[in-house]
């Protein structure tokens, strides 16, 4: 299927269904090479991505990544990001590849700005491609190929190493699944081989975009353009936990002022996890309260593989926000009993280190 300007496989041979239900199990490898990735390099490349996004990216440890928002002067989310300080000389960044064009726009012109007031920061567009192993099996797996000791990788921890033989990846523990995993740069080149490798591991599927949008909805995950974009800030979409303590006091990113304004103010719409029965709802559906008058709406939804149930995510007026609220949401101009449900749907299992 076209997917922000690439052709993506939506599933392989054992179905969608089967795909969701063995990267719960055991273990499936992702293709997301779509995703930009960025490194940031020079002395004042931490006021650069800072000036930006929301994050505190000056406390993170080398090897420690966090996700971050990319916001505007309005206080909208311009991209969700995964910003690491590396151990090296740089930082790593990955951005979504629908926001590819728009987040290198902001980068590149914020960079020639800085670099016009004397600040030394260069950018480099990564042409690596990148590979998601996901799933309680991805350790055994992959630790089969790493002098490293996975053991000792937390979630959001980062090293660049030898995988397979192949020099020069960069092993993130992350994903968007919701279970134990890695990200793998790889010199594109040697993707396949790498690809190729993992797979010989009986327990390891290839995955495709279908699963992997079923699982990060499970995991009560955002999807940029379905779930944020410029229009919703990080306090309506419950994502203020990104914003670091320092960060909030200093009110020194875009949209600072505004979006700290509406978190004392309390948001006026929230984000919320729905199940339902029937049939399954989708974005745009409307949400309605208990009069049957329009109170939100679906921004993501499917029925969920491991629950056997309709999940979904959308925006609900703040009064009609708190878990148990029962609702109603209209799928196909019938209306079908919902309720607010905590979220992630399905415990997520990321990996810490002891």
């Amino acid at each position: 299927v076209p997917f922000a300007g690439w052709s993506l496989p939506l599933h392989y041979e054992q179905g969608h269904l089967q795909s969701h239900l063995h990267t719960r199990r055991c273990c499936s490898l992702f293709d997301v090479s779509h995703m930009l990735q960025t490194r940031v390099y020079g002395r004042d490349r931490v006021k650069f991505i800072e000036s930006l996004v929301a994050g505190d990216i000056a406390e993170l440890k080398p090897g420690q990544g966090t996700l971050t928002l990319l916001t505007n002067e309005n206080g909208g989310i311009v991209d969700d990001l995964i910003v690491t300080n590396t151990s090296e000389d740089h930082l790593y960044v990955v951005s979504n590849a629908g926001c590819a064009d728009k987040d290198l726009g902001v980068m590149r012109e914020r960079a020639a700005e800085l670099q016009a007031a004397g600040s030394d920061v260069y950018l480099e567009v990564s042409d690596n491609a990148l590979l998601a192993l996901q799933g309680p099996s991805m350790a055994r797996v992959l630790q089969a190929g790493l002098s490293d000791d996975l053991a000792k990788l937390s979630f959001m921890s980062s090293v660049s190493t030898t995988v397979f033989g192949v020099s020069g990846c960069r092993v993130t523990r992350c994903g968007y699944t919701g279970e134990d995993g890695v990200e793998i740069s790889v010199p594109a080149g040697q993707a396949v081989e790498l690809a190729e490798r993992l797979l010989s591991a009986p327990e390891v599927w290839l995955a495709g975009l279908a699963a992997r949008d079923s699982l990060r909805l499970e995991a009560g995950l955002c999807l940029y353009g379905n779930d944020i974009d410029e229009t919703t800030t990080p306090a309506e979409a419950g994502l203020m936990w990104t914003l670091g303590k320092r960060r909030r006091a200093a009110l020194d990113f875009p949209g600072a002022a505004i979006i700290m304004a509406q978190v004392k103010e309390k948001p006026k719409r929230k984000r919320v996890g729905l199940t339902s029965a029937g049939p399954p709802i989708r974005p745009h559906a409307a949400i309605l309260g208990p009069e049957g008058t329009p109170v939100g709406t679906v921004t993501s939804g499917c029925p969920s593989p491991s629950l056997g149930k309709n999940i979904a995510m959308g925006y609900v007026e703040a009064a009609h926000s708190r878990t148990g609220t029962a609702l109603t949401v209209e799928v196909r101009k019938k209306q079908h009993p919902a309720i607010i449900t905590k979220m992630p749907f399905v415990p997520t299992q990321y990996y810490m280190a002891k």
